[in-house]
Order: structure tokens, then C-alpha cells, then sequence
């Protein structure tokens, strides 16, 4: 099945060490004497405590999160000099920042793979600005992946341009999962999309510096 017609072919050339390497009386005295009481509580049970974020899943890479929204594994962080195939082009002292993904589409209509609203929201790269310009492709035939079908999975590479020195080889970088929300606009914004991330896991990764990418 196709992801979308949208997709555009391009040359292979840098693919082959991606697959080869694996896959928040008065009131004031009441006021006054509720909060005195309120302290007072307080420092005999132990003073003011500050409620304890949620623990989120540490996963290894190879394994899956799953959402209603979709299925990610991360598989892999690589460090390149060019990859145009994912269409990315570094600039002068830039370098290209690649994750090899298994994603697959769980919702019931075709799903954004590079906009915020959609998978590329579901997930971030520590060091990495939500901002940043993603693309992706699919490793399989190197084809620009525009979006994904319900019930796709596909392998994926999402690849950044970063400063040349922003990541070194044998570095291990975070990759936070997240859940979002489904919201379904009315009156004036119609239509659904996903919204409101909140991290409920994350995979830590070891870079892979594979220099030029040349066999």
C-alpha cells in the first residue's frame, strides 16, 4: 500500500549503510489567621511538598511505544554529512541528524508524518528545537514520506540539519515519547487533529558518526 500519491522518488545512494547496519468583624484577619493555620499544618506534617512528576517508561531502542495515534519504535541515531535522498541540504558547517524509525499509522485516516499536529509532535529529540525543519523518507525505495495510511507501517528516516558540532559520534542522545490528544475543532476550526504532547516514555540512543555514509 502506498503512502501517498504525493510522494516524490529520489536517487539511491546513501540508503545502503541504513539498512545494512540494521535495522501549575474583617476578611484580612480571616484571611490572616487560615493561612497561619494552614502553615502551622503543614510544618507538622512535614512542610510544603512539591507533587513528584510521573514517572515515564524507559525503553530500550527496538522497542515499541504505542498510541492511539501510532505505533514508533526507534531503531537507530546516525550522524552524516549529506543526505539528500532524505531531502535534507546542511548548509556550510551544518551536518545531517538521522533517527531510523519503524512507525506505523493507528488512526483511521491518512496522518502527517513531518507536521507537529500529526506523528512528528509525537515524539522529540533532546537538543533538537520542535521548530527545526524535519523531513522524511522511507528507507525501503528512499521515497519523501508526505503521509501515512491507516494501519501503514513503514521504516522511516526523520533527518535534521544541526550544527556540525551540536552531536558527536558515541554520544548518547534522549528521544521523548509522547501520548497526544485528539481534538476536534468546531465553528470556526473544523476538522481533527492531534494536539497537547505529554511525554510518557523515552528511548536513549548511541550516535553513530558514518562520516560521508559511503560503503
Amino acid at each position: 500500500m502506498s503512502d501517498s500519491p504525493e510522494e516524490t522518488r529520489v536517487p539511491k545512494r546513501r540508503f545502503d549503510w541504513l539498512r545494512a547496519a540494521g535495522d501549575r468583624v474583617p476578611t484580612k484577619w480571616f484571611a490572616g489567621i487560615f493561612i497561619a493555620l494552614f502553615l502551622a499544618a503543614t510544618a507538622a506534617f512535614g512542610g510544603l511538598a512539591t507533587a513528584a512528576p510521573p514517572e515515564i517508561d524507559r525503553l530500550e531502542p527496538g522497542e515499541a511505544h504505542i498510541t492511539d495515534q501510532r505505533s514508533l519504535t526507534i531503531q537507530r541515531a546516525v550522524l552524516i554529512d549529506e543526505l539528500p535522498e532524505a531531502g535534507v541540504y546542511p548548509e556550510p558547517g551544518q551536518r545531517v541528524f538521522a533517527l531510523v524509525a519503524d512507525v506505523e499509522n493507528r488512526w483511521d485516516r491518512p496522518a502527517s508524518v513531518t507536521s507537529r499536529d500529526a506523528i512528528r509532535g509525537s515524539f522529540s529529540v533532546d537538543g533538537i528545537e520542535p521548530e527545526t525543519t524535519m523531513q522524511a523518507a522511507r528507507l525501503e525505495d528512499e521515497s519523501l514520506v508526505i503521509a501515512l495510511q491507516p494501519g501503514v507501517s513503514t521504516k522511516i528516516v526523520f533527518a535534521w540539519a544541526v550544527d556540525a558540532d551540536q552531536f558527536t559520534g558515541g554520544e548518547r542522545v534522549d528521544v521523548a515519547l509522547n501520548d497526544m490528544s485528539l481534538y476536534t475543532g468546531s465553528f470556526v476550526i473544523e476538522g481533527q487533529s492531534w494536539d497537547s504532547p505529554v511525554t510518557t516514555a523515552a528511548v536513549t540512543v548511541e550516535i553513530e558518526d558514518v562520516g560521508a555514509g559511503a560503503e
